[in-house]
């Protein structure tokens, strides 16, 4: 596809217009004296302070009195059980360009409680549990005790991570795919190892590495150190990584990715990865994924973007075409907590499969907690497709950001990192 209709678009998906957003409120605050940078307002709050002070004064009330005194309460129901197709129609999870107000967002904490499970309840006897977390818009924290495997245990959450799962897949330029939330970018980093082992060597799950070929995998001089500790960790071998010679602004050289694939199958180890950065550590460089691409199409590799730290890019028209030749990579590591301002953490691993490869490689079958035959859906369960089986629901402290502050608001948040860089 063309990046031109490519643009337009991801622009549809921001809902953004042609227009530039930005004049909307550099008026106003050139007005008062405000430091423009590339056209960007540099002074002046992202958020409003006191709005987020509000907030959390009657945010926690709620907290208090349904997620709390009411989970103990022996006269209140364990959960307002809902299908998964009903409960969609009930909570809007839809994300949108602009934020919402004050009473919406209270009301969305409220919903949340609501349609959760109250495993608190001295009745309710199970090996884990799920409570709602406050987001505190003004200054970003969050307090979390809740967890997410299956519907039945998350429901909530389970369609809300769905929901910002696909939203962030539009935004890479997916149409269709798959993905989960995973504990740090180092850990989706490792998945993406793991998956890419598993589409070369399938049989590798059940025989072990003894009997296979040396496996190679290939990342940039450059790039964040979980790479290797992801072949340390799946047995692959640190000396199995292949490190590619960046150029002086610290992006990987693809003729010498070429060189080093070529020196691995002479030393007669099994090309099976390449890890590109879209934002690299210390110099914030982007490798060339294009050209990064076109290498691992023609061989048959598959193409991992560590865009933990400069996936956030994406979702700024200004910015975007940093991360050009993205759509094009198997999968993408993305962590909303670096750049648009979600609470650590909070990290997403993105796919371009939709046939079922991440449960196939990561499930365990555990019959005896992903039953066959329950009254919903069983594609709602979740759990399976981690190394964890209970997991924090990080998904949420993303899903209110985005809902406080729209497409808009994180926009802006990215055009300022940047403009501050200059």
């Amino acid at each position: 596809m063309a990046d031109t209709s490519r643009k337009a678009e991801t622009m549809d998906i921001l809902g953004h217009s042609c227009s530039n957003a930005d004049e909307l409120t550099n008026d106003h605050y050139l007005k008062k004296g405000a430091i423009l940078v590339d056209g960007v307002v540099l002074n002046g709050p992202l958020l409003d302070a006191k709005a987020g002070e509000k907030f959390v004064e009657e945010a926690f009330p709620i907290i208090m009195e349904d997620a709390i005194k009411k989970a103990t309460d022996v006269n209140e129901k364990v959960c307002e059980w809902q299908p998964p197709e009903e409960l969609m129609k009930l909570l809007d999870l839809e994300l949108r360009d602009t934020g919402e107000s004050h009473h919406q967002l209270l009301q969305r904490c409220q919903d949340v409680i609501k349609y959760s499970v109250k495993t608190e309840l001295s009745w309710v006897k199970n090996s884990h549990t799920e409570m709602i977390v406050v987001l505190i818009v003004g200054t970003n924290s969050f307090v979390e005790f809740f967890y997410s495997y299956t519907y039945e245990v998350a429901p909530v959450f389970v369609l809300m991570e769905e929901v910002v799962l696909k939203k962030m897949r539009e935004l890479i330029g997916w149409t269709e795919g798959d993905g989960i939330f995973s504990p740090g970018g180092s850990v989706s980093n490792m998945y993406a190892v793991n998956l890419a082992r598993y589409k070369c060597c399938p049989e590798l799950k059940e025989t072990g590495l003894s009997g296979s070929p040396p496996l190679a995998m290939f990342t940039s001089e450059e790039s964040h150190y979980s790479v290797k500790k992801a072949a340390a960790f799946l047995g692959i071998g640190i000396r199995n990584v292949y490190m590619v010679k960046a150029d002086k602004r610290g992006k990987m050289i693809p003729e010498e990715l070429e060189k080093e694939i070529q020196r691995a199958k002479k030393e007669g180890a099994l090309p099976f990865i390449v890890v590109a950065t879209a934002g690299t550590t210390v110099l914030g460089a982007f490798d060339p994924l294009n050209e990064i691409a076109d290498i691992c199409e023609a061989r048959g590799i598959w193409f991992h973007v560590d865009a933990s730290w400069g996936g956030g890019a994406l979702i700024s028209r200004k910015h975007r075409s940093l991360l050009n030749g993205i759509h094009r990579a198997d999968s993408v590591a993305w962590n909303p907590h670096k750049m648009l301002m979600a609470g650590i953490q909070c990290c997403a691993f993105l796919l371009k499969d939709n046939t079922g490869l991440i449960d196939k490689c990561h499930c365990g079958q555990a019959r005896y907690l992903f039953q066959q035959d329950k009254f919903y859906n069983i594609d709602y369960d979740k759990g399976d497709k981690s190394i964890q089986c209970s997991r924090r629901a990080d998904a949420f402290k993303f899903w209110l950001t985005w809902k406080a502050v729209g497409s808009s608001g994180l926009e802006e948040r990215v055009n300022r990192a940047f403009a501050s860089a200059r």
